[in-house]
């Protein structure tokens, strides 16, 4: 008994949460592993729409354990609005939610400085202003406040002490902001730890002794592969790493432990802000994509910029991740399309490319192929043999581009449809 990782395949939002809900029906443990409140993670069940910013999209099971690891930057308030809106619509959290010791908290001085960056910026990231990119500074810079500090009041008043030492000159004598003072920063702290406080746990040992009890596990992550820090298109990329390694990283599991590691993908393509979308169609077709797959950030509800499947991009993200399956989702959203476009390579000054280079990516033309649509609601298909041939046949095509097989279909937004495609 091991490990199944989910992963973004493209630029974000490519419909994890459903199937991290769809998944987590065979698991005991749902994990979070990076990214922050920037990331949003919308679960339709009977009907009803959920989005979560922190707590694992598992929630919704009852009987399940969810997790929120080391690789993870939490904002206290966010937290604690997402724990008692839960409590409102009925979802017992308290008692099913674990946070780890050793992530990182998201202070208001973080969002501040997240914020008064990307004013300054001639060339904006898109950012979320969710104090995301300072917290992870913070981390590296070793003045960020972690969860087990919470216990230690000297030692943590200390820190914060230290730290807004550093924020308050570059709030003030840099930005021309406001500066914060202990005590509002203190008092945030001490309402985590009233409501969060008995949450707080070793999580890295917590999952090695439920793997050694035959538990099985499910590490969800933010984003996705091309947002990466690393591998993603820098600099309009998150602050973590989305990918197998910061799933790894981000819980403190082993390469031993994983089982299967999925790639979710749309059956067409969208990014959030800035930063290079060879496949993007900024026209009609882009448009309808948009309003007919719901296109908007359930962070920031932005518009997001649509296009189409870009074989290319997903094959590096199966290099880099090592997928041993793909989730599709929003097929249904192609339909009514009699052309249905699939990049299968890219040509810069006429020259096709003969591998992934995020450096030039915004210059690149995509090479298509054309494949016929189809007319039907497939909405209601539970299974492949329910699919139109034309359906079916672009299916087929994608994994033969790809060279993965898609071992997951999802034809509308609730966790119902949904099948297994063999």
């Amino acid at each position: 008994m091991g490990c199944t990782v989910i992963i973004g395949s493209q630029w974000g939002d490519e419909g994890k949460a459903k199937m991290v809900d769809y998944f987590t029906r065979d698991t005991d443990i749902v994990v979070r592993y990076q990214g922050g409140a920037n990331a949003g993670h919308t679960v339709v069940a009977g009907g009803k729409k959920y989005i979560f910013h922190l707590i694992p999209s598992g929630i919704l099971h009852k009987d399940k354990i969810c997790v929120i690891g080391n690789g993870v930057v939490l904002d206290p308030l966010q937290f604690i609005e997402e724990m008692e809106l839960l409590d409102k619509q009925g979802i017992d959290s308290e008692n099913r939610i674990i946070i780890s010791d050793c992530l990182h908290l998201i202070l208001p001085y973080h969002l501040a400085v997240d914020s008064a960056l990307e004013e300054i910026r001639t060339k904006k990231i898109g950012t979320t202003v969710r104090g995301i990119g300072p917290s992870y500074s913070d981390k590296c810079l070793r003045i960020g406040i972690r969860a087990g500090d919470i216990f230690e009041e000297d030692v943590i008043k200390a820190r914060v002490a230290g730290a807004l030492a550093m924020k308050n000159r570059l709030l003030k004598d840099v930005f021309g902001k406001p500066e914060f003072t202990i005590d509002e920063i203190m008092a945030i702290i001490h309402k985590f730890k009233e409501k969060a406080g008995k949450l707080i746990r070793n999580t890295q040992n917590y999952l090695h002794q439920a793997i050694s009890e035959g538990k099985r596990i499910l590490l969800e992550g933010a984003q996705g592969y091309a947002l990466d820090i690393d591998h993603g298109t820098y600099p309009y990329v998150t602050s973590s790493n989305p990918t197998i390694g910061g799933a790894l990283l981000g819980t403190g599991l082993n390469v031993s432990n994983i089982d299967e590691v999925i790639g979710i993908s749309k059956a067409y393509l969208t990014r959030v802000g800035e930063g290079p979308f060879p496949t993007e169609d900024g026209g009609s077709d882009g448009d309808r994509l948009r309003v007919n797959g719901g296109e908007f950030g359930s962070t920031t509800g932005r518009p997001r910029r649509c296009g189409w499947f870009d074989t290319e991009l997903i094959r590096q993200s199966c290099k880099i991740n090592g997928f041993t399956g793909i989730a599709l989702t929003k097929l249904d959203v192609l339909g009514g399309f009699k052309k249905i476009k699939v990049a299968v390579g890219y040509e810069l000054k006429g020259k096709r490319l003969d591998m992934f280079q995020t450096y030039n990516l915004h210059r690149v033309e995509p090479v298509y192929e054309e494949l016929d649509g189809w007319d039907e609601n497939i909405s209601k298909c539970k299974s492949a043999d329910d699919l139109p041939s034309n359906a079916k046949d672009y299916l087929r095509f994608i994994e033969q581009c790809i060279g993965v097989k898609i071992k997951v279909v999802s034809v509308g937004p609730d966790r119902e449809n949904t099948f297994i495609y063999e």
